[in-house]
């Protein structure tokens, strides 16, 4: 065997490890856009369970509990827990659907419309700030990246995976 074989460098020199700390700084960067992202809505009233339950019901009106159930991946009965919360505001309502009257049909209240145009004007801000020190070839970059990884890790797109933990 060649010395370029036993190390893996024509030099000579020892193999190097791969770079370390990127999960770490996934955590970081994430656990402080996730804090800044509850301050932020946190002035609507919101939480982040509340405001991804709502893009999810505006953007399928009439989606059933158990389908919601289905694609966060968690049990109906939490769906029921979260639903009757934005219910409570006066963000959702739940109808009868009509083909399958033992199922509810959910759909944004007219406060469920006013504030989700109020969280897609907060949106761009939020990306702003954290991704302040990139330009927009390295945004798009980062962006394809943190995709790839989250497929791999056989994330749901569009679904955090917080919902699967109970709320506090």
């Amino acid at each position: 065997m060649t010395t370029e074989r036993q190390t893996g460098h024509d030099d000579g020199s020892p193999p190097r490890s791969r770079p370390r700390g990127a999960a770490f700084l996934l955590s970081q960067v994430g656990a402080h856009a996730a804090a800044r992202f509850t301050e932020r809505i946190g002035v609507l009233g919101m939480t982040p369970a509340d405001a991804g339950l709502l893009r999810m019901i505006a953007t399928r009106p009439g989606l059933s509990q158990r389908s919601l159930a289905g694609e966060l991946g968690v049990v109906p009965s939490r769906v029921v827990a979260l639903v009757d919360g934005l219910e409570r505001k006066g963000l959702v309502e739940r109808r009868r659907d009509p083909r399958d009257r033992r199922n509810h049909a959910l759909h944004l209240a007219a406060e469920g419309t006013r504030v989700m145009t109020e969280m897609r004007e907060l949106a761009p801000a939020h990306e702003d700030e954290i991704c302040a020190a990139l330009d927009d070839d390295q945004r798009t970059q980062l962006t394809a990246l943190l995709q790839a990884i989250a497929t791999q890790q056989g994330l749901t797109p569009g679904v955090h995976p917080g919902y699967r933990r109970p709320s506090r």
